[in-house]
C-alpha cells in the first residue's frame, strides 16, 4: 500500500492569473435588480392602498349575497345607484328619473362596453330596482351586473 501524492497540475497556487492593475478592465456583465424591485414593491403598496378608494362612493346600504365579483375591464365601469330614499345617480350626479333614459341613451353612444352596473340600496322596493333595470336595457346597456357585499347566505344549508 503505497501512499501517493496526486498533482493537481496547477503548479501549486504559483502561476496565478492576476489581474492587471494599470490595463483595461472589463466592464461588469451583470444587473443590479435590488433597486428595481424596491421601488416596485413601494409601487405595490401604495396601489393596494389607494385602488379601494378609487371606486365611485355613493353609501348605500347593498344586501348581501354569496355571489362572486364579476371581472373587469380597462374601462371605467359605470355605475347606476339608488340610494335609500329613491334617488337616482349616475355615477356620482343625481339625474332625474325622467331624464334618465336620454341621459343613458347619450352615454351608452361614447362607451364601447355595454355593461352598466346598479347599485341598490337593500331597503329599496323591487319594483324600483326592476323600473330602473328596465330604464337601462331601453338606454342601450344589455349587460347589467347587480352590485352587492360579500358574506351574506348562500342558501344551500351549509352558510350562514
Amino acid at each position: 500500500m503505497g501512499a501517493g501524492v496526486v498533482n493537481s497540475g496547477g503548479g501549486g497556487g504559483s502561476r496565478r492569473r492576476r489581474r492587471r492593475s494599470g490595463g483595461s478592465s472589463r466592464p461588469m456583465s451583470e444587473i443590479n435588480i435590488t433597486p428595481f424591485v424596491d421601488v416596485m414593491l413601494v409601487l405595490l403598496i401604495i396601489f393596494m392602498v389607494a385602488a379601494p378608494l378609487l371606486t365611485v362612493g355613493v353609501p348605500v346600504e347593498l344586501p348581501k349575497t354569496a355571489a362572486t365579483s364579476l371581472p373587469s375591464d380597462n374601462e371605467e365601469p359605470l355605475t347606476v345607484t339608488i340610494d335609500a330614499s329613491g334617488v337616482v345617480m349616475i355615477q356620482t350626479t343625481e339625474v332625474d328619473r325622467s331624464d334618465l333614459v336620454n341621459r343613458l341613451r347619450a352615454i351608452a353612444t361614447e362607451r364601447a362596453d355595454d355593461r352598466v352596473y346598479l347599485r341598490a340600496d337593500g331597503s329599496v322596493p323591487y319594483e324600483t330596482v326592476a323600473q330602473i333595470m328596465g330604464a337601462l336595457n331601453a338606454g342601450g346597456f344589455s349587460s347589467i351586473g347587480l352590485v352587492t357585499d360579500i358574506g351574506g347566505p348562500t342558501l344551500d344549508g351549509a352558510g350562514n
